[in-house]
């Protein structure tokens, strides 16, 4: 049933470790064919040849940086003779903390692409593909940033904003196509980008999920939408949402710091 709901294919995007790697290792064993675009090529091929060995699902992979001009021109060029049945928009982790305006503008508008432009592209062109077919399933990976604005990381705060209302109303707009559509928010999650950027792993108030658990979730809730909050986080987008809006910013900038160190 899975597969016929969301196969022959599927597309990951930010799809070499971490949240990706979890979501391509599943989605093979439930018999569904990759395509694997990231940015790094070796743990980009890494992964796609473990899962050949393991498996006999075809994988293609992409070497592409998602924020560059020709990047859905490269997508289509390894996906046009296939079925794509799910889209995992799985790109645009904080590379860094940097206040606003002593960050460049050349990071600020990559930032901008990777959050808010390259979704949006690749959720209309394979979104169309599946409301013709009348089936899929799209997740859009979203953040906990994203419910106040993130003193130090406002631009990404700013693109999971942006990313959590196209999956709510891409839910409702392709829900009578059979198309389900997902915005899964994160909290801190035990990822090696996470590591890269130093946060602290073993503060009590903020305990990282696994990426098996994340894309478990995924799966279980994708057919529901429109979000999710991963890990129990239910009540914490709650309270973001209803509390003063300056408050939510001080809650931010506070969690922040605390993972830190």
């Amino acid at each position: 049933m899975f597969a016929k709901q969301y196969g022959p294919w599927a597309l990951i995007a930010g799809g070499s470790e971490g949240v990706g790697e979890s979501f391509a290792l599943k989605l093979a064993a439930e018999g569904v064919n990759l395509v694997l675009v990231a940015r790094k090529a070796e743990p980009l091929e890494a992964l796609a040849d473990r899962i050949r060995e393991s498996s006999s699902i075809q994988v293609r992979t992409l070497v592409q940086d998602l924020t560059a001009p020709e990047m859905l021109d490269r997508v289509k060029g390894v996906t046009a003779d296939i079925d794509v049945g799910l889209l995992i928009y799985n790109a645009g982790s904080v590379s860094h903390f940097s206040a606003f305006l002593d960050d460049t503008m050349e990071e600020t508008m990559r930032m901008v692409r990777l959050g808010v432009v390259a979704p949006t592209i690749l959720a209309h062109h394979f979104g169309e593909g599946m409301r013709g077919r009348g089936r899929g399933g799209i997740i859009l990976i979203g953040s906990m940033a994203g419910y106040a604005g993130a003193p130090g990381e406002i631009v990404y705060s700013g693109g999971k904003a942006f990313s959590r209302m196209l999956a709510e109303g891409l839910w409702y707009e392709l829900k009578p196509h059979n198309v389900h559509v997902l915005g899964l928010i994160l909290g801190l999650t035990r990822t090696p980008a996470m590591a890269r950027l130093g946060l602290a792993m073993n503060n009590p108030d903020f305990v990282p999920d696994e990426p098996d658990a994340v894309v478990e979730e995924a799966f279980v809730h994708l057919a529901d939408g429109p979000i999710w909050n991963v890990g129990g986080k239910e009540e914490g987008a709650r309270y973001l949402g209803t509390i003063p809006r300056a408050d939510a910013v001080a809650f931010m900038a506070k969690g922040a710091k605390d993972l830190h160190g």
